[in-house]
This record gives C-alpha cells, structure tokens and sequence, in this order.
C-alpha cells in the first residue's frame, strides 16, 4: 500500500530483530515518510481500515486481515523530559533509527525482506550485544524507562557468558534519580516483563549492584531468586514472573500491579511461612499455587521439592471434603456450625484425606 503510493515502506524494531533471531514475533510495527493524514488517505483507497491511534505522533493503525498494524511516520525527537518527547516528522530513516534505544532494535526491513540497518545494529544482534543508540545518559535523559528496558533486553535476548555493556552501566549510574520520575505502573509492567525471561538472575543481579533494584523495589533481596530459578528449571516448571518477584522478599512493592496479580502475589507471600504441607496448600489453594509455594519455600530455606512433595500437590487437587453443613444440621446452627465443620475438614487433612463420612461424623 505505502510503495504503491509512492513511499517508503519498512517492518521495523521488535519484530526484525526477532525474526532475525528466530523468536516468535507478535506485533509487527511499521516506519514510514508518508505523513499521518496521507496514510489514511492510502489505507482507504485500498479498502483497509485506518485508525488514529495517535494520529499527532504520527502513528494510524491500519486493520488488514483482521490485524492491525501501527504505521508511525518517520520522527525526530525535538525536545524530552525524561518520560514523554516532542517530535518533529522526518523524511530520513537515519534521524527515526537515532530516536530508537538499542542498536539491535534500529533495524528496518522492506516489503522483500532487505534489512536496512542504518546505525550498524547487525553486528550487536548476531553478537547479543545489548548496547545504547549513541550516548547511554542521553538515550536514557530522553525516557528513564530505557534503564529498566536495558535490563530486561538483556535478559531475553543478551549474551550472558558476554555481560554487561560497561558504558550501558555508567549511564544507569548516572541517571538513577530519574528512575524516581516513573509511573509505578510502567516500572511494574517492566519489572513483570523482565522477571519473565527465561533467566533474569544475571539482569536483576547487576541492577542490584548498580543501585536501579534499591530505587525501584526498595527492600528487595536477590538471594532467594537464584535458587528459585534453578528449581524451576530443574523441575521444568515454566517462569512465573510474579512468583520471583515474590522471591525479592519486598511484601507489598509499589508496582500498581492489577488487583488479580496483587492476590497472587500476596498468596504466594503469607504462605512461604504457614505450615500448610504440600497437599493441604493444593486442596485450598490449586496446584498452581501450592507449586510456585513449595518452590518459593525452596529457594528460601536451600532445601529442593521433592518427588514426594509434588505427589502430594497432585492428590490435594483430587479430593474433595465428604461433609457439608447439612450432616450437621439441624443439631448446630451459626458459629457452632461453622466450628464443627472445620474441625472436622482439619481432622480429615490431618489424616492425609484418608477419613470417611462415617468416620468423621462418628469422631464428632
């Protein structure tokens, strides 16, 4: 649609640098020198259905195939305060690529699949080398948000036998007040994304080194997190990105997390150090929970789930308790009969569900 009109045309960022890498793509963003109102003007000729998303950025979503696809003219940044940029259009691709953050994501290809790569991005993608369009402190000054971006970039796609970028590093060092500025919730959705990589230990290790974990989670403790993840993979239980945040030992961090994920959080925090057993958590709590416990409680007293333990969580999802109010009534009402019923479920748990109907009304 855009060469047919006359314009450039490239799939751009994430979704090059993951093809290229062999990671499942999911968004697929568009760059182009045509102006906002001229690519809505195309789309509709061509019987696609633009939407101005952020039409005074420059961005129109145009729906093809039921997908859309953001398609953001050419930018500059003329002015930043850290959180948002003023932007001017621009006909270069080269002045859009040096707004962008990291190298491996400055990376354009055309309809063909030619890669335009205008600041040299090729060689850190192929090495994994996470490194700063330019100067770091300047990127960073230009959103603050890019310092916890680095660290989660690095975790996913970076080298670890490499490490860490050293002038990426001093630049963090450089602006940690600016990660003061942040919304809470875009430090908690990056901070989830983050914990969410395969292996964030070496990333959430040197944030704590260079003083970003003690302004963005203040409290937090990386001790526990290596040994949970090395349980997790031992076993082969996929990344729960709330589960290891858990594991930092912060009991209600402020990272405006959804209300759903608050729950979870707080459940996987009070039970660490109750004295449910491995069944008793899954019959209250699911299987999910009762598992990220078991490997929290892990991770925090060096002691590995055991074969016997994951048994149990499988046969506490499988029972079900064999008395209801009714087997009471109408001899207790109110209070007596919300006691009797659950002594009877504790007496039942404590016998490892083994105890009849019969049994336990006859015990009562």
């Amino acid at each position: 649609m855009l060469e047919g009109g006359g314009h450039q045309g490239y799939v751009v960022g994430g979704c090059v640098r993951n093809a290229l890498m062999g990671v499942a793509v999911s968004d697929v963003d568009i760059a182009s020198d045509a102006r906002p109102e001229r690519v809505v003007e195309l789309a509709q000729a061509a019987g696609l259905k633009p939407v101005p998303t952020g039409i005074e950025h420059g961005t129109v979503t145009v729906v093809a195939g039921g997908i859309g696809h953001e398609i953001t003219t050419f930018r500059a940044d003329t002015e930043t305060d850290g959180r948002r940029a003023v932007v001017r259009f621009s006909d270069d691709i080269a002045e859009d690529a040096a707004r962008r953050d990291f190298t491996m994501n400055a990376l354009y290809a055309d309809a063909r699949g030619l890669i335009l790569d205008p600041l040299n991005g090729l060689p850190d993608l192929k090495a994994r080398h996470v490194r700063f369009i330019g100067e770091a402190t300047d990127r960073i000054r230009e959103d603050y948000l890019r310092t916890l971006r680095y660290f989660r970039f690095s975790a996913w796609y970076g080298d670890p036998e490499r490490g860490f970028d050293p002038e990426a590093l001093a630049g963090i060092a450089e602006t940690l007040d600016g990660l003061d500025t942040l919304s809470r919730e875009r430090v908690g959705q990056e901070m989830l994304r983050l914990l969410a990589a395969p292996d964030p230990v070496p990333a959430v290790s040197v944030m704590a080194q260079v003083g970003v974990l003690a302004h963005v989670l203040p409290g937090a403790s990386v001790i526990a997190l290596g040994p949970l993840v090395a349980e997790e993979q031992r076993l082969s239980v996929a990344p729960d990105a709330l589960r290891r945040l858990a594991s930092l030992g912060v009991e209600e961090p402020d990272l405006r997390l959804s209300k759903a994920q608050q729950r979870q959080l707080s459940s996987y925090q009070s039970l660490i150090g109750e004295p449910q057993g491995p069944a008793e958590l899954s019959y209250r709590h699911g299987a999910e929970i009762a598992q990220s416990v078991l490997l929290l409680r892990a991770a925090s007293f060096q002691q590995p789930v055991t074969e016997e333990a994951l048994f149990q969580v499988a046969k506490g999802t499988e029972v079900s308790f064999p008395l209801s109010a009714k087997d009471f009534m109408p001899a207790l009402r109110g209070p007596e009969l919300g006691e009797a019923l659950r002594a009877a479920e504790k007496l039942w748990i404590g016998s490892g569900f083994t105890l009849t109907k019969a049994e336990l009304l006859s015990d009562e």
